[in-house]
């Protein structure tokens, strides 16, 4: 919560700062406001918030701290200037007299780590778990109070003054009731399957153009979403594994997409988010903590040709289809993209294209398609690397030391990611040098593929490689923007540099085709900045328009899902600051990386029902997950928990009478948010409290939320 705000204090800050007290007997003598620990100093905290020096050698000063959710000022020394938004994990610069001041904004109670570096004049803040006993009183606070609220189906006067004059007529879009303004009031009653909900809107309004800053964004793993062309299903050799198919492909593709357009149109879709299309490693790697399953690249983030699409998600002509079908129905197509790492090396990649070596005499343990290999008694199937020599110089023939990490043969080893986000390894990935600014040619093994499009560029760094062959999608199809993975791993000026050669390619694909004028809105680019939560830094002066709100899901989701009206503060602050700080964010209940909604609440029916106005009706954009509006269930996932969340879309479900009315609600509270951009981009005002109603207003439109729920 901003300084400033007139609100009564958190009853989970009071518990939460209660409980530091009695962790940290060292804040008796800390006063109020302030703490300082070695030269380093953060205002606005509260008692048991105290930083506490961490031993070191010099040139580095270390400090913790715990801090609950709010805003806070950290200072060294004696700086100029205002403070400036402070990002964690990254490095930020100093003065030469190692002073600054920085903005830090934090959206839920956790630990920080604070190192300087008198040497290199720079800082770094580490947000850590909290210690146990903090994170569980902070959890049990914030669980207060407990279970959802009952939905008052009695006829509501409602206070609605404020934003529709006397004579106007108002609708109910849930109900489809209108009643007529008198006296600044009208009288409705919510609908029977309701629960308690009316979205109010003039009953005579003008259609509203598109906005970003409202974007209700479908994310569909194109692989688990719809099949709409069998034929492709085995593209590579690629086979399912006859067993629970955690890894494995499982037939989804673009004419699966294309056939279900009309589908997300009626849920108010209006841009989808489709996973990377791009040609994937052919082969599988192990998959979970016990190589128990063979883990293939169905979800399009293990790349291996940045110019070619996957077979098995389609061709070039049936993207071409989706994106102009999606177009006619005012849906915008946003393509996944990776420029942090490419994909394992594989078996089959190895054999098929000459790269990297086996032990002396192990390949009589292989099939003829190495591919088939499988594990043996005691194996699993990670055992397979047993048998590759990591150090034979033929892995000189894969990506090349100029262009990735990998700590093999003579490339670089690639620190620690916790270290060095942007030089480190994520999960044993092969890091792009995406900084690097020596000039190479393409990678020897993309030389020994027939189909690849790659071709040396002059001059060219691993960075302009990666953004041609991304950008080159945008000029040919009139892509609409990107989502990026993995954003924080990157350095920032990557990020400026692909979202304005992406601007390029849009304005070229424009200038290209003059008949396709569905849309001259700018290319959008969303990022994947975890954990970040709702602050502007300095990624949206690095070419991205908003970035995931990973807070969303850890808290108000399930709140504002029982009672809506325990969104007000969170929706007050997020309103402001949007609109204020001029940037955005993409909240979500459920995702690929982390959870699904129904998990969360143990499958309950009707938290699954009424999270879709905590949702769809929060500021900044939104995204729905490929089955949050059909109660998709977790499938099985092995040794990996996130394989779950990764289920096959739930179509057979939608045939039944409840799921269908579940979805008939995602739809019409869907429908209400495509309608007006007042609700994701406008200024939120409390209007009453019983029956619980607030406002949004943009210009000229203007809509009322009301929940009729009591506690």
């Amino acid at each position: 919560m901003s300084a400033g705000e007139n609100h009564a204090e958190p009853a989970h800050r009071t518990l939460l700062a209660s409980t530091l007290a009695a962790l940290i007997s060292a804040c008796a003598s800390t006063p109020v406001g302030q703490t300082e620990a070695g030269g380093i100093r953060i205002s606005g905290t509260e008692p048991g918030e105290v930083l506490r020096p961490v031993k070191t050698d010099a040139p580095l000063r270390k400090a913790e701290i715990i801090l609950d959710e709010g805003e806070y000022i950290l200072t060294l020394g004696n700086p100029t200037g205002e403070a400036t938004p402070a990002q964690w994990f990254r490095k930020l610069p100093l003065a030469d007299d190692n002073s600054g001041r920085f903005r830090l904004n934090v959206e839920a109670p956790a630990q920080f780590l604070i190192v300087v570096n008198d040497a290199e004049h720079s800082l770094r803040i580490v947000r850590k778990s909290l210690p146990r006993q903090v994170e569980q009183a902070a959890a049990n606070a914030a669980a207060q109070p407990k279970g959802p609220c009952t939905p008052d189906l009695t006829p509501q006067t409602i206070t609605v003054g404020e934003v529709f004059q006397d004579g106007e007529v108002i609708r109910d879009a849930l109900s489809g009731q209108t009643a007529r303004v008198e006296n600044g009031r009208i009288t409705l009653t919510p609908a029977a399957d309701s629960e308690g909900l009316m979205l109010l809107e003039a009953a005579e309004r003008r259609p509203a153009p598109f906005r970003w800053d409202n974007a209700t964004v479908y994310f569909a793993l194109t692989d688990r979403f719809h099949n709409g062309n069998p034929d492709n299903d085995r593209s590579y050799g690629r086979q399912p594994d006859g067993k629970d198919e955690i890894g494995t492909f499982h037939g989804g593709d673009f004419a699966g997409l294309t056939a279900k357009l009309d589908y997300l149109r009626a849920l108010g879709v209006n841009a989808l988010w489709i996973s990377p299309p791009f040609e994937q490693m052919h082969g599988w790697v192990g998959g979970g903590s016990r190589g128990d399953f063979q883990h293939y690249a169905y979800h399009g983030y293990y790349i291996m040709d940045f110019t070619r699409l996957d077979a098995n998600f389609g061709t070039e002509a049936e993207l071409r289809t989706l994106v102009q079908e999606a177009h006619k129905r005012g849906i915008r197509i946003l393509l996944d993209v990776v420029m942090n790492h490419p994909g394992y090396a594989t078996l089959q990649d190895m054999q098929d294209y000459g790269f990297g070596g086996l032990f002396d005499g192990f390949e009589r343990y292989l099939p003829p398609r190495w591919g088939d290999w499988r594990p043996s008694a005691g194996e699993n199937f990670h055992s397979y690397h047993a048998m590759i020599n990591y150090d034979h110089p033929g892995w000189s023939r894969w990506w090349g030391k100029d262009w990735v990490r990998a700590g093999i043969y003579d490339y670089e080893r690639p620190p620690s990611v916790n270290a060095d986000p942007v030089r480190g390894s994520l999960a044993y990935l092969p890091d792009f040098r995406t900084e690097s600014t020596r000039p190479v040619g393409i990678p020897a093994f993309l030389r020994n593929k027939p189909d690849t499009r790659a071709r040396d560029l002059p001059d060219a760094t691993v960075r302009d490689y990666l953004i041609t062959w991304l950008t080159d999608w945008v000029r040919e199809y009139g892509i609409d923007g990107f989502r990026v993975d993995t954003a924080k791993h990157v350095e920032l000026p990557a990020w400026q540099a692909l979202k304005t050669a992406a601007q390029q390619a849009l304005d070229d694909y424009r200038r290209a085709h003059p008949e396709d004028t569905f849309s001259q809105a700018p290319f959008w680019m969303v990022g994947e900045v975890f954990p970040h939560g709702v602050q502007r830094d300095t990624y949206f002066e690095n070419g991205f328009d908003a970035l995931i709100n990973f807070d969303f899901q850890r808290g108000p989701a399930k709140s504002g899902a029982e009672c809506l009206s325990r969104l007000e503060d969170t929706w007050n602050n997020w309103s402001r600051r949007l609109r204020e700080d001029r940037f955005n964010v993409m909240s979500y209940i459920s995702s690929h990386d982390t959870e699904l909604f129904t998990r969360l609440t143990g499958g309950d029916p009707t938290l699954q029902k009424r999270v879709a106005a905590a949702l769809l009706l929060t500021p900044g954009a939104v995204q729905i997950y490929y089955g949050d509006e059909s109660a998709r269930q977790r499938g099985p996932s092995g040794s990996d928990p996130s394989q779950g969340t990764r289920s096959d879309m739930n179509w057979a479900d939608l045939e039944k009478p409840a799921y269908q009315a579940l979805l008939r609600y995602w739809q019409t509270v869907g429908q209400f948010r495509q309608r007006h951009p007042a609700v994701g981009a406008g200024e939120q005002r409390v209007l009453a409290r019983e029956p619980w109603t607030v406002s949004r207003t943009l210009g000229d439109d203007r809509i009322i939320i009301v929940a009729a729920q009591k506690p």
